[in-house]
């Protein structure tokens, strides 16, 4: 038996480490992708918040300058608000009954084509 063997026990205890070691190398491959996808959703959210954040200050003052800009045209204590408001139940009367979600579905799709699974489509392409 010994002579059939040719060497291969002397060579499975190298193979499994060179198994083991290719199977340790991978798995911590996966964690470093996972990691550096992590960072990068992190990074992006904490962005996005502060651009929200921002928009919103900048968008509450101009109303507000927009709403003492009327009153003053106006000679009015209160009509230039009231015209702001009405702008915005307009605006919002028009995004909850005549816009269908379609439109932000499309405005979605486009927005997030290369995003999800960019990774993997450039894999298909090597």
């Amino acid at each position: 038996m010994a002579l059939q063997d040719n060497g291969t026990r002397e060579r499975n205890p190298n193979l499994l480490e060179n198994l083991m070691g290719y199977i340790d190398t991978r798995i911590d491959i996966i964690r470093l992708e996972i990691q550096e996808k992590l960072k990068a959703s992190f990074v992006s959210a904490i962005h996005a918040v502060l651009l929200g954040v921002i928009a919103f200050l900048v968008l509450i003052f101009l109303s507000l300058f927009l709403g003492l800009l009327l009153n003053h045209l106006l000679d009015s204590s209160f009509w230039g608000f009231g015209i702001v408001a009405l702008f915005y139940i307009i605006l919002l009367v028009i995004l909850v009954v005549g816009l269908d979600k379609k439109v932000f579905q499309g405005m979605a799709d486009k927005a997030f084509d290369n995003t999800i699974y960019k990774s993997d489509k450039r894999e298909k392409q090597l």
